[in-house]
Order: C-alpha cells, then sequence, then structure tokens
C-alpha cells in the first residue's frame, strides 16, 4: 500500500516554522539560563539566534517538511 502525500498549506508551513523557531530559541535560553547567565540582553540574542536553525532549514531546497523543496 502506498503512503498518500500530504499537502501542508501556506499557513500550516508558517505555523510549523514558528514552533520549530520557538523550540529551537526556548531550548537555548534555557540552557544558558541554567549556566548561570542571566544578562538580559544575552538571553534575547539567544533567542533571536534560534531563528538560524529554522531559517536553514527553509533555505534547503533538500528540505521536505518546510522550505524551497517543500509541496
Amino acid at each position: 500500500m502506498a503512503k498518500a502525500k500530504i499537502v501542508k498549506s501556506n499557513k500550516e508551513k508558517a505555523i510549523a516554522m514558528a514552533q520549530s523557531w520557538a523550540r529551537a530559541s526556548l531550548a537555548s535560553v534555557v540552557a544558558l539560563y541554567m549556566s548561570g547567565i542571566t544578562d538580559w540582553k544575552v538571553l534575547s540574542n539567544a533567542f533571536l539566534a534560534g531563528l538560524l536553525g529554522p531559517l536553514a532549514k527553509a533555505l534547503d531546497p533538500k528540505s521536505t517538511e518546510f522550505g524551497k523543496g517543500s509541496k
């Protein structure tokens, strides 16, 4: 039995991308905070830097979840 392809709408892709960014950002902020870094500027920069992972995935043409290669 062949699996059916799932086609996501742009809204669903945007939500998936935002969730991916939030997970990456929160994980980095929590890790820094738990290591004793409490400077809000450093933590906010880490939160923004969490965007790099999902952004790289979005620009990857081989990424089928969300990115240039997704349908």
